[in-house]
């Protein structure tokens, strides 16, 4: 995390939400270092998903900025944010059940594609060529993700673990700079955490940076090089595992809740 540039990657600076006489955020900071891999953490109502929904353009901020290689994504619309470099995945999974898994994962490249409505409703030359890579492309964020064995069959029918990857392979497909994951171990078991573990790691080595709010603790502690730490919308603590294991602040703000460090 030692980038020249990690300052102006992706910025988060005093962002606030509130909804009615609700507080949700309170003026949030940080930055993410481009390249790394960056846990939000904290109890239920902590406001992480909020978070995640200002930085995507589905609601807007009341105060505040985020900010992408020094440009502002404040009320951009979401497919305009997709396209600046922004992805997501979703706490609650959200497939397109009647589509097949490729067409799933086309959704999401077609973000980037070129041709335009004129060319699409002509059935150009172009708009063929570009399709015919929009299939090609998504069927190699299938194989990425291990689902490649199931791309035609109905996304509806895949089982949980499946489907997340397959949010995985779709947020991948819009060429991504950053890439928010939003508890993508809910629901999990052991085994499937593990591949998480693992596809997050390729991720990372593909160039992508992370931002993810998960409540997996053994999974945070593995695979994160720093992690922020929310209670009541607001930054409680911030450092890398070690420093976030020991921290008073972070322990009390967990009393009550199902963390185990025992084995870290």
């Amino acid at each position: 995390m030692n980038s020249e540039n990690s300052q102006d990657f992706f910025r988060v600076d005093n962002l606030q939400k509130s909804f009615g006489g609700v507080r949700a955020l309170k003026g949030l900071s940080f930055i993410v270092a481009p390249g790394t891999i960056k846990a939000v953490i904290g109890p239920n109502g902590a406001g992480k998903t909020t978070l995640f929904n200002l930085i995507t353009g589905i609601f807007p901020p009341s105060g505040g900025s985020v900010s992408l290689n020094g440009v502002s994504i404040n009320g951009r619309k979401a497919q305009e944010i997709a396209r600046m470099g922004v992805s997501r995945t979703f706490q609650n999974v959200e497939v397109f059940d009647r589509m097949k898994v490729l067409e799933n994962v086309m959704v999401g490249r077609h973000i980037q594609s070129r041709a335009g409505i004129i060319s699409a409703g002509l059935r150009s030359v172009r708009m063929r060529r570009e399709e015919r890579e929009v299939r090609q492309s998504a069927f190699e964020y299938l194989e990425f993700v291990g689902l490649e064995h199931r791309a035609e069959e109905l996304a509806g029918s895949l089982p949980l673990g499946e489907q997340k990857l397959l949010e995985v392979a779709r947020a991948l497909a819009t060429d991504p700079e950053i890439l928010l994951l939003d508890e993508p171990a809910g629901g999990l078991n052991t085994r499937e955490t593990e591949k998480l573990a693992n596809l997050i790691h390729r991720i990372q080595d593909r160039g992508i940076t992370v931002l993810l709010v998960e409540h997996d603790m053994n999974l945070v502690m593995d695979i994160s090089e720093e992690i922020l730490v929310m209670n009541f919308g607001e930054k409680i603590a911030e450092g890398n595992p070690r420093q976030i294991k020991d921290d008073p602040l972070v322990i009390q703000a967990y009393l009550g809740e199902e963390v185990d460090y025992s084995d870290l």
